[in-house]
């Protein structure tokens, strides 16, 4: 078998979340595969859409429902960071008004603590490194967004031409 089987030149993304780990995650992975000179596509369907928006600040992280979210004070002595707070706290906590506020700025805090970069500048270094970036047409016609609500730099075409056009192997995240 050749190595590029193991190792292909192309990788793949379908986001169809649109919270901000979610976001984070993608870019976070096209970036790295496009600094190892992969070709890399993006494709943004459903509520993946909001990562696109000019403005990211409705991006936003809940541990609601998600039990297997690590939620941990990014400021505080350091016994006090090391608490999950998500398994120490009643998922009734998550429902209250502003805790998805709190956790996404705690999220905010603790990427900024480990030299991440801010959203808005991963998203925008995806772009300068090539990957392309793709806004699914049919859920931006379902959804009634214009084109003009998306960051420059990116296409916008649907499902059967990204498929066409992308590898055979996809990651998906649903």
């Amino acid at each position: 078998m050749s190595e590029t089987a193991f190792f292909p030149d192309q990788f793949s993304v379908i986001q169809s979340k649109g919270t901000l780990d979610w976001a984070y995650a993608s870019f976070i992975l096209a970036s790295t595969a496009a600094v190892m000179d992969k070709e890399v596509e993006l494709f943004f369907t459903f509520y993946g859409l909001k990562c696109l928006l000019k403005d990211s600040n409705g991006l936003k992280i809940t541990p609601l429902g998600r039990p297997d979210m690590v939620v941990k004070s990014p400021i505080g002595p350091e016994w006090l960071q090391k608490i999950d707070w998500n398994q120490k706290l009643p998922g009734l906590v998550w429902t209250l008004p502003g805790m998805s506020s709190l956790a996404t700025k705690g999220f905010k805090k603790q990427l900024q603590k480990q030299g991440q970069l801010p959203f808005d500048e991963l998203r925008e270094m995806c772009l300068e490194l090539g990957v392309k970036v793709t806004a699914c047409q049919m859920t931006v016609d379902l959804m009634g967004f214009e084109a003009s609500d998306f960051i420059e730099g990116i296409e916008f075409a649907g499902a059967p031409s990204y498929f066409v056009q992308t590898p055979a192997t996809q990651s998906l995240f649903i």
